[in-house]
């Protein structure tokens, strides 16, 4: 009996151990054969939170599997900077021509004669995503029952009529306000009720502005640095999207105020008054426009696109400077003037205080610095071409004036509203 128990144990035994290492190559074998991301999930020391990472890629798995182009975008949306990148070719060329009936005579530069148009076949191209042409339709259908206000001086009114001609692809607009000598003016797009002002405000706050037949200052100007400009203050909460812009005018003769009270001038020779930096105006102007955006309780969105940076070569716009060129230069090939350079440095720190303060107030207010990619196209400015043919009609002296400053239409500048429309629409 005992022999025949051994026996007995001794296989009960060897089954175990054979059932023991069987099972374990069994184990073995579905373990390897798992896909990478279970392994992952096994190895992983934090069960519990691992559990709902799985949990969220079933989910998204189980909703949407996109395309990688679609990831791409996804990516590129979350990371993208719009305003720093490149200017790239553009074979397609610009949405609307030279015929455009919105283009200012001085804008056409195609029609004014300008011979070259290969500044017109370049795109700007963000460095970590891709920026999509300019869509009128997506834009209007966006925008219906809304209404935009760009408020500046006369590149604000530039970037307007290059708003103006894209949305015109896909319908003309009515003109409800028409202010003499063209500088204000509102359209309106009845199949989206939508509305389109520019305001024309080249200092923000309140200026005694006297000109002659030409439109040019004949005395100093007075300016309030303590009040909102008539012209738009009191409109202003209308408006669903807003754009301030100012620059070069304050490099204008004027007599500054602060509550009514003469504070001093700037380059006012004849006038025994304290003489004061434009830089202390301009200052001021932003700080008192900016506080009082951010104090308004406006429930838009409020843009500051920072100065725009002029191309003048060899001189400037009274003592002949001209500008050339007839490419894109990349980054670091032409350095900021001075003097742009101060503008700038003053609005985005003025900006950058009130956007601070803005967010405590639930005020949506942003800084727009086309400056970068706008500082790379001295190609872009009318030149000569601000006047129709004008080598045909030279000065006593053989000199034509050369405009460095505005931008030619189509031109450069229709990229701002293909940043602006990716910021506005798709957020």
């Amino acid at each position: 009996m005992r022999i025949d128990y051994l026996k007995h144990k001794s296989v009960i035994l060897k089954l175990v151990v054979i059932t023991f290492f069987f099972g374990f190559a069994l184990k073995l074998i579905f373990f390897h054969s798992l896909p990478q991301k279970t392994l992952l999930v096994m190895e992983h020391p934090f069960h519990e939170k691992t559990t709902n990472v799985t949990e969220q890629q079933n989910t998204l798995v189980s909703e949407h599997v996109p395309e990688i182009e679609d990831q791409l975008s996804y990516i590129n949306t979350e990371k993208c900077d719009y305003l720093s990148g490149d200017w790239v070719p553009n074979p397609k060329g610009p949405l609307y021509s030279e015929d455009c009936n919105h283009i200012e005579p001085y804008q056409n530069c195609l029609k004014n004669g300008r011979p070259d148009r290969e500044f017109l076949y370049w795109k700007w191209a963000p460095t970590n995503c891709d920026l999509p042409s300019f869509d009128p339709h997506k834009f209007l259908n966006a925008m219906r029952n809304k209404a935009w206000a760009l408020i500046g001086d006369s590149i604000t009114r530039n970037h307007v009529k290059s708003l103006m001609c894209m949305l015109s692809t896909v319908g003309q607009p009515i003109v409800l306000y028409e202010e003499k000598g063209f500088k204000s003016k509102t359209w309106h797009f009845p199949s989206y009720n939508f509305t389109l002002s520019v305001i024309w405000s080249p200092f923000l706050v309140e200026a005694d502005i006297i000109e002659d037949i030409n439109g040019v200052p004949n005395s100093e100007i007075e300016l309030h640095l303590d009040k909102l400009s008539s012209k738009w203050k009191n409109q202003f909460m209308n408006f669903d999207y807003i754009i301030l812009s100012c620059g070069k005018w304050f490099l204008r003769s004027a007599i500054y105020y602060e509550n009514n009270t003469i504070l001093g001038c700037h380059s006012c020779p004849k006038r025994n008054l304290i003489e004061l930096e434009f830089t202390f105006a301009y200052r001021k102007a932003i700080k008192f426009v900016l506080n009082s955006m951010v104090s308004s309780n406006h429930k838009g969105m409020i843009f500051y696109r920072t100065f725009t940076p002029d191309h003048f070569e060899n001189g400037e716009w009274s003592n002949g400077g001209t500008c050339k060129r007839t490419k894109p230069v990349k980054e670091g090939e032409m350095e900021i003037k001075y003097l742009n350079k101060m503008l700038r440095d003053i609005e985005l720190k003025e900006v950058g205080n009130a956007v601070i303060e803005a967010s405590r107030n639930g005020v949506n207010l942003r800084v727009v610095d086309f400056v970068p990619l706008s500082l790379l196209r001295p190609d872009g400015h009318p030149g000569p071409y601000r006047e129709f043919h004008p080598f045909d009609k030279r000065d006593k002296n053989g000199e034509v004036q050369n405009d460095c400053l505005h931008w030619c239409l189509p031109g450069p500048i229709d990229s701002w509203n293909d940043i602006l429309m990716e910021m506005v629409v798709n957020g």
